[in-house]
């Protein structure tokens, strides 16, 4: 059985959290969920971020997410893939220097590697977009721009594949991310 790191934090994105983490369980994965700083068991919790016309998206109170694994105990060996949640969590979970590693470790090994919304700002922290063809939610496209990355303003419900990248610009795109990240799994 294949196993997925599924890396995220308080106030990720509801759908950007649950969905993947079902989904990708149904098909048969083993998805470890984990937040630095935290343990099996510990809760993040999540937002609901939604388009309701405003210049940008609004966001409200979601559901608590309980981890299944350790941060700590985390090792890069363990998994085939790499799917990063969006949301507020990217802001500080950045800041983290084993997740920078741990994606560093994703992007050079080839693995595939799923960053949907605001993950993107991981990837950027970590140095990993240089040269690569991705997208994300629409704010950050100077983010990825500065950081060597080419930016491609996707629909929300589509997916951009680079390599061993996928990425999505938000949860309406969950399908389009979630189907590029089993193909390239499988592959």
């Amino acid at each position: 059985m294949k196993r997925i790191l599924l890396l995220t934090g308080d106030f990720t994105e509801d759908y950007e959290t649950m969905v993947p983490f079902q989904a990708l369980e149904v098909v048969g994965y083993k998805v470890d969920t984990v937040c630095p700083d935290k343990k099996a068991g510990d809760f993040v919790k999540t937002a609901i971020h939604d388009f309701e016309g405003d210049q940008t998206y609004t966001e409200k109170p979601g559901h608590l997410f309980q981890l299944n694994t350790d941060f700590d105990a985390v090792d890069f060996d363990n998994y085939d893939g790499l799917f990063i949640t969006g949301g507020r969590a990217p802001e500080y979970i950045r800041l983290n220097d084993k997740v920078i590693t741990l994606v560093k470790c994703f992007m050079k090994s080839g693995k595939p590697v799923a960053a949907i919304c605001h993950a993107a700002q991981v990837l950027t922290a970590a140095g990993v977009v240089v040269g690569r063809t991705l997208t994300a939610y629409p704010a950050l496209a100077a983010d990825v721009r500065i950081a060597g990355g080419t930016f491609i303003e996707a629909a929300p419900d589509q997916a951009v594949v680079d390599g061993n990248l996928v990425t999505a610009p938000a949860w309406p795109g969950n399908t389009a991310i979630l189907r590029e990240f089993i193909r390239l799994l499988e592959s």
